[in-house]
């Protein structure tokens, strides 16, 4: 259940609070805490998402004060502010809540920007609000409060305080490394491969300053100096190496880019293990130690990688990466591998190296080429920040944009990724560093059964079969609406209507609402070899969204195939299922404007997610056979959730994506689910994905265990989440 949290905003009326613009003041005191964040929670704030109903607000700064912009989507009957996680504290001696103007709630978004992240972000907000405004000012209103809410209310942002409460608690107290040192098994050798050319001297100093640190002693730096014009890189590289025998280099006579340089560097490597480092990088002291201690305690593991952060021209860490465990399809669209990467040596050789022609994406190739040796339990994530990315001037960390042909390399490297993996497709680029695949359906395309459950509400089943039959850009498909129970004279003249086309099939499907049994009843009857279960409140906006989403269910050992789904207004309603969530599961970015990028651009892509949601989702009928389909003891909620979940522990992998993209009402047939026996069967329901799953809900491999469980998906939990063991590792992998 929901937090309370305690502090009630009264409006001035007494009344609700009407919809529009708001400066929020607060005077903070919360005896024997650390407060770094507030939250405001929004009752009544429509669907039930938790992006809407909980607002992370700006950082606290040093006089114990708040203050930030908050925009009400509607009248709102309470505003509740408090600190997440500390439900009982008194949180304010004084907090107001002023309504303002449009243009003055922008002047205000600039004003926080410009303080809290920099005038660069202000002068962004700025010309994008502009360039806007020809859609109108709700369109401009919308982005620029998402992009304040990113930049300032997201949870990212108390990155500095979350690292101050952490900074005692293991693996990251340095008391505890030797005693950890003690009990490994075995110490193996790791070699550390470090390309150079012709960095700022201080950086690179610091750079080999973070490797002397280790409180791993067993490794060795191999320095491959590309050819550096500066002496003095030289002349620092030789002297580290007098100080400490297990620093060697080679100087090349000729520069030949960062993929010669780096086999270079392999072939000095004596160890079991090698590293990656940049140049201008830092890892954290107990970056090795973790990172081996890890491939000890997994045996089977042959590359293995650590979450990472950056460093900003202060040299503050910022802008950390919690990564989800190894997600191929995500491999495809980012480097999601990146920072601390650690392989074997034997496989490093095995694959040869790293490759020419794809300079400044040479990582991400070798990554590939490693990952088609390789089966899914062989690959490992340390879900611990090790290592530290340099921002600067000219630096992919600061700005992906600044080399372009590391994106075209990395364009290269997945096609030809595909290529050797027999998988017929087009890679494109997105964005700087961000790739869609399109994966080609076979010829001829396969049979698709479309299920749609359906009760009266003509207004909504009309637009969806006239979307399906006549908006959807697929070559082979039939449709089978189960009518349950209809009764309206309309309804049953539309059927009657739509069953004349030879492409639909009405059935009829007499008893209780049961959505699990009605897709089952229409799966047996279905001819397709793959199946599509939709929502008859499901509208089609993009002719390609069956395409998309059969191409990823032929896919090799792809499950269930989930869409972007937006709401009526064009807020996110659905973007995948992360586990654990309010209990078992929750859809993140519910709520959010429809261009939002998430977590580093994640909902630009494809990737693999634990669930997806029933409301619109693929799969091939063989793999929904092979589970049994769906549960029919969840009658109404979690049965997508289960099917998704027993599917993963038959080794299938379930996708998400971003290029199949819908319209989806939610449940506007199903009737008010806030009745007292509605919520009953959803308490009921809820405890039984409780009892068959567990503890397993609690750590999903799409959703790092740094991250909270409570409020806002991906803030950042005050504790690290237990790992649960066995298959639940990986994502996939038949």
């Amino acid at each position: 259940m929901a937090e309370r949290l305690p502090l009630l905003l009264a409006s001035a009326d007494g009344g609700p609070h009407a919809g529009g613009w708001y400066r929020l003041q607060v005077a903070l005191q919360a005896p024997g805490l650390r407060v770094q964040r507030l939250c405001l929670q929004v009752e009544d704030a429509g669907p039930p998402c938790a992006d809407e109903a909980c607002v992370m607000l700006p950082p606290v700064r040093a006089d114990a004060r708040v203050q930030a912009l908050v925009r009400l989507r509607m009248d709102t009957d309470a505003l509740r502010l408090g600190v997440p996680g500390h439900a009982q504290a008194a949180v304010a001696a004084d907090a107001r809540l002023q309504r303002i103007g449009r243009l003055r709630a922008l002047a205000a978004m600039l004003g926080d920007l410009a303080h809290h992240a920099g005038r660069g972000a202000a002068l962004r907000l700025a010309a994008g609000t502009l360039v806007r405004m020809l859609r109108g000012p709700r369109a401009a209103g919308d982005w620029a409060y998402a992009c304040y809410r990113h930049q300032l209310g997201a949870p990212l942002e108390p990155y500095a305080g979350w690292l101050l409460a952490r900074a005692l608690d293991p693996p990251a107290d340095p008391r505890q490394w030797p005693a950890q040192l003690a009990a490994l098994p075995a110490r193996p050798r790791v070699s550390i491969l470090l390309p150079v050319y012709d960095p700022p001297l201080e950086w690179l100093r610091a750079c080999l300053d973070s490797v002397l640190a280790q409180a791993y002693p067993d490794w060795e730096l191999c320095i491959a100096d590309d050819a550096s014009p500066s002496p003095q890189v030289r002349a620092l590289i030789e002297d580290y190496g007098r100080r400490d025998a297990r620093i060697r280099a080679v100087f090349r006579a000729r520069n030949g880019h960062i993929a010669a340089a780096s086999n270079d560097a392999l072939a000095l490597a004596r160890g079991e293990w090698v590293a990656l480092l940049d140049h201008d990088d830092l890892l954290a002291p107990h970056a090795l130690l973790e990172m081996v201690r890890a491939a000890l305690a997994h045996p089977r593991w042959r590359m293995l990688y650590s979450d990472e952060d950056k460093l900003d021209a202060d040299g503050r860490r910022c802008d950390p990466y919690f990564k989800p465990d190894f997600n191929h399809t995500l491999l495809l669209g980012q480097n999601c591998i990146g920072h601390l990467a650690m392989y074997r040596t034997d496989l490093l050789r095995e694959v040869g190296g790293f490759a020419p022609g794809v300079d400044g994406s040479q990582d991400w190739d070798l990554a590939l080429r490693c990952v088609e040796r390789l089966q899914d339990d062989e690959i490992g994530h340390v879900p611990q920040v090790l290592y530290h990315w340099r921002m600067h001037p000219g630096s992919s960390a600061a700005d992906p944009a600044a080399k372009d042909y590391a994106t075209a390399a990395a364009q290269r490297a997945v096609q030809a990724h595909l290529q050797r993996s027999g998988q017929a497709a087009q890679v494109e680029i997105l964005a700087p560093g961000r790739l869609r695949v399109r994966h080609a359906l076979p010829q001829p395309a396969p049979w698709v059964s479309l299920i749609v459950p359906t009760r009266d509400r003509v207004d909504l089943l009309r637009p969806c079969i006239d979307g399906l039959l006549h908006a959807t850009d697929y070559p082979a498909l039939e449709v089978l609406v189960v009518d349950n129970g209809s009764v309206e004279a309309q309804t049953r003249d539309y059927l009657a209507a739509i069953a004349r086309d030879p492409r639909v099939r009405v059935l009829r499907f007499d008893a209780p609402f049961n959505y699990s049994a009605i897709n089952n009843f229409a799966a047996r009857q279905a001819t397709g070899s793959v199946l599509g279960l939709v929502n008859n409140d499901i509208a089609v906006i993009e002719p390609g969204w069956l395409r998309e989403m059969v191409a990823q269910a032929l896919r090799p050992g792809v499950g269930a195939v989930g869409a972007l789904l937006l709401y009526p207004d064009r807020r996110i309603q659905h973007a995948g299922v992360l586990l654990g969530i309010g209990g078992v599961a929750a859809h993140p970015w519910c709520g959010w404007p429809e261009h939002t990028r998430g977590q580093m651009d994640r909902l630009l892509l494809a990737q693999e997610l634990s669930a997806v949601t029933g409301a619109c989702l693929v799969l091939r009928r063989a793999a929904f056979d092979a589970v049994g389909g769906l549960d029919e003891a969840l009658a109404v909620a979690f049965n997508d959730v289960d099917l998704c979940l027993r599917l993963r522990v038959a080794g299938y992998r379930n996708v998400w994506t971003p290029h199949a993209r819908l319209v989806h009402a939610e449940s506007a047939t199903r009737g008010d689910d806030l009745r007292p026996d509605k919520r009953a069967r959803l308490q009921r329901e809820a405890d039984f994905m409780r009892a068959r799953w567990g503890a397993l809900l609690d750590d999903d491999p799409a959703y790092n265990p740094n991250l909270s469980l409570d409020g806002e998906a991906f803030a950042l939990a005050t504790s690290p989440r237990p790992r649960a063991r066995g298959e639940w590792m990986v994502l996939g992998g038949k």
